[in-house]
């Protein structure tokens, strides 16, 4: 075993892969010890690591870029499966280390384990030192005047605006001392992350660039060419108007301090509305952490009770066509097809293709949850389930059940020319603006014209927009009755 002078501490990756900005990282270095960085490939049932496969692949690219920047300081990272307890001993005992920095996560089965780790290792003499990050706020901390969780977003935000300004970032260390000698690590490639055959992933590095530099650039670019407008711009899915962070955000390749903190000593140039409205997205992530810290079963328990009795159809066939983008509804199968070409959907499209299969298909919320954190490299525990039960009516601060968005007019309405829809659904890229969102409306001429025969080259709707409305409802009628 090591000699006391030379014992090494541990530093644990989690969902924080980068060097800027990392408290762990920080207090591990200002400690004088050698630094082991480690990262832990937990079991599936953990639920602590990559959400789905989507993320799994980003998970991959990070941590080559992880490792990369590891190496550029004269250190490596090192791999590992198991439960991170037991992985966590193994290292312990095979360096001596007796330190463990981590920074802390607040999904509830990372909680869970984190509190059962500290407490082990403690028992065992070994300290064990935490620290924020993942979030702006302390959900366990912001609290309403009666002590209890904030239920609605304004309220919280105003509170969280009221808290002052996040901590200054810390810049990453130009110099770590890293352990002379560290465990056997294991091979990346081993984990299987990444799709083979098919390898429907190939589309991915088209949109995104991965590890902290690629965060950095793209935060830089955004307030430069898009933070300007971004208020009004940032609905229509045609435009580059959006920070596209949310992938980067959810692994911790760039922290929420790190971005809040470019939008600072900017209204010089930027009109103050535009910064307020895109830092209150980023607030909105954190109401939804801020729900999920304190309502752990938000993945799966309607917040509002009044919905466990809603009559779900589920039919399996309209949910397939739905993931396949094939509804019949352009606006809502260009957002399906931009989800599975490169992992990521817009955001005002996410909200009208999820309203579409709650409301129009009358399908759980929870299986259209489920899809979304397999394909989307963005998945988050918190955001996702909390937008879903926002869509749905039955989550805090939602959106009312009766809000049934009209597929047709939100296409129209911010895809006006048919852009997005052309790029993602190219087999009626030839209708003009006035069909674009509505082919089943246009003259037989004019579709033939475009090439286009419904129900072969491009499906017919799946379900009438005005029954399915009435169908909802109704259903949410019976439902309100009942309670």
């Amino acid at each position: 075993m090591a000699s006391d002078v030379a014992r090494p501490v541990i530093l644990w990756f989690r969902k924080d892969l980068r060097l800027d900005d990392n408290r762990a990282l920080h207090a591990a270095c200002a400690s004088g010890r050698p630094i082991i960085p480690l990262y832990i490939r937990e079991p599936v049932s953990a639920g602590t690591g990559a959400l789905g496969a989507a993320q799994a692949w980003w998970l991959h690219q990070s941590l080559e870029c992880l490792e990369k920047s590891l190496r550029e300081r004269g250190g490596s990272l090192v791999l590992a499966s198991g439960q991170a307890l037991d992985v966590l001993g193994d290292v312990i005992r095979s360096t001596g280390a007796e330190t463990v920095f981590w920074n802390r996560r607040y999904d509830p089965p990372g909680i869970v384990i984190d509190i059962r780790v500290k407490r082990e290792l403690e028992n065992q003499n070994i300290h064990t030192m935490s620290f924020p990050g993942q979030l702006l706020h302390e959900p366990s901390k912001l609290l309403t005047g009666g002590r209890t969780p904030y239920r609605a977003y304004t309220p919280f935000w105003r509170a969280l605006e009221k808290s002052g300004e996040p901590d200054h970032p810390i810049n990453a260390p130009t110099r770590v001392e890293f352990a002379t000698s560290s465990p056997k690590t294991e091979r990346l490639g081993s984990w299987g992350l990444q799709p083979t055959r098919p390898n429907w992933a190939k589309h991915f590095p088209d949109v995104w660039s991965p590890g902290e530099n690629a965060a950095h650039r793209r935060l830089d670019d955004f307030v430069e060419d898009a933070l300007h407008g971004y208020k009004d711009s940032r609905d229509f899915p045609s435009k580059p108007a959006t920070s596209m962070l949310s992938p980067y955000l959810a692994l911790g390749l760039i922290s929420p301090a790190r971005i809040w903190h470019k939008t600072r000593g900017l209204t010089d140039h930027i009109p103050a509305e535009d910064i307020v409205h895109f830092r209150r997205e980023l607030a909105w992530r954190e109401f939804s952490y801020h729900q999920l810290f304190h309502f752990p079963k938000l993945p799966y328990d309607n917040w509002n009770k009044r919905l466990d009795g809603f009559a779900w159809h589920n039919d399996s066939t309209l949910f397939k066509a739905w993931t396949r983008g094939m509804t019949g509804y352009p606006i809502v199968d260009a957002g399906m097809r931009q989800l599975w070409r490169h992992g990521f959907m817009h955001n005002r499209v996410r909200m009208v293709a999820a309203s579409f299969l709650i409301k129009h298909l009358m399908v759980d919320w929870r299986r259209g949850e489920s899809w979304f954190r397999d394909t989307l490299i963005d998945a988050d525990p918190a955001s996702n389930a909390a937008s879903w039960q926002w869509v749905a009516g039955s989550g805090a601060d939602a959106s009312p059940f009766f809000r049934i968005f009209n597929p047709v007019l939100q296409g129209e309405k911010f895809d006006r020319d048919g852009d997005y829809v052309r790029e993602f659904v190219p087999e009626i890229s030839e209708l003009d603006n006035k069909y674009i969102h509505r082919p089943f409306d246009a003259p037989p001429a004019t579709l033939e014209s475009a090439g286009i025969t419904l129900g072969k080259t491009y499906p017919k709707p799946i379900v009438d927009h005005a029954m399915a409305r009435n169908r909802a409802l109704t259903a949410y009628g019976a439902t309100k009755d009942a309670a």
